[in-house]
């Protein structure tokens, strides 16, 4: 265990663009051989999502503000369980969402959902034995404009096992927007443990997969590589989310 906070550390020690080629050409392997210990994987999500520890600070100051103020502007959601489909060119996924345990975030997905924010994005992001994540890029690998982000709900008691759905993130907690993930395993690492670091913040789950597992264990197995601007782990033939239905939100 000790060998994982001190790679936890050596990380958050190190600049953005050294993160992100260390996390990228080491520690990902180690995952696809499921020889990695939760805290690895931890640190994985932080390198691929974060920031420098000079940006995270100053967004961190000004970020719980803006994620309640832009929570403040959602629409309310009176079911406690509502129910989405994610039609992508691999089949469909159906979620139910956990209103009731993960409410701003809920209402935050089901906003880009009734914009078509999601059509015509991909998940960018494939890595068997771990998740897949998509949400915020279009086929030509484009990064989308996104609303504000949203407060880190990771403290509602939910988990990260196999199947649930849970916003990505930077290394600021407070900083989901549109990127979600679905957990292609169990991943302890990634839950809430308090809130005296980034990885310990955890990753807010908001839903789970009620049909369609299979699709996700099917995108799971795609052949992947890197394809700039982003350096691996993403699909040679783009796995493609057509639209984001909501079958029950009120």
């Amino acid at each position: 265990m000790s060998r994982g906070r001190n790679l936890c550390q050596a990380l958050h020690s190190m600049t953005h663009n050294h993160v992100q080629i260390f996390a990228m050409n080491h520690i990902i392997t180690l995952i696809r051989s499921r020889q990695a210990r939760p805290l690895l994987l931890a640190a994985i999500l932080l390198a691929t999502f974060g920031n420098s520890p000079a940006q995270t600070q100053t967004q961190t100051q000004t970020g719980n503000e803006a994620a309640a103020a832009a929570a403040s502007t959602l629409p309310e959601v009176t079911a406690t369980r509502p129910q989405v489909i994610i039609h992508t060119s691999m089949g469909d996924i159906r979620l139910q969402l956990f209103a009731d345990r993960a409410p701003a975030t809920v209402r935050n997905f089901l906003q880009y959902a009734r914009d078509d924010f999601y059509s015509g994005t991909i998940f960018h992001r494939v890595i068997s034995g771990f998740m897949i994540q998509g949400g915020g890029f279009t086929v030509d690998l484009e990064r989308k404009r996104t609303n504000e982000p949203i407060l880190n709900e990771a403290d509602n008691g939910l988990k990260n096992t196999r199947g649930t759905v849970a916003m990505a993130r930077t290394n600021n907690p407070n900083s989901a927007t549109s990127q979600f993930f679905i957990n292609h395993v169990t991943n302890r690492a990634l839950d809430h443990r308090n809130k005296n670091s980034a990885a310990d913040w955890g990753y807010t789950v908001f839903g789970e997969v009620i049909q369609g597992m299979e699709v996700v264990d099917a995108i799971a197995m795609v052949d992947t590589a890197p394809q700039p601007p982003l350096p691996r782990d993403v699909p040679v033939e783009p796995v493609v989310i057509n639209s984001v239905e909501v079958i029950t939100a009120d």
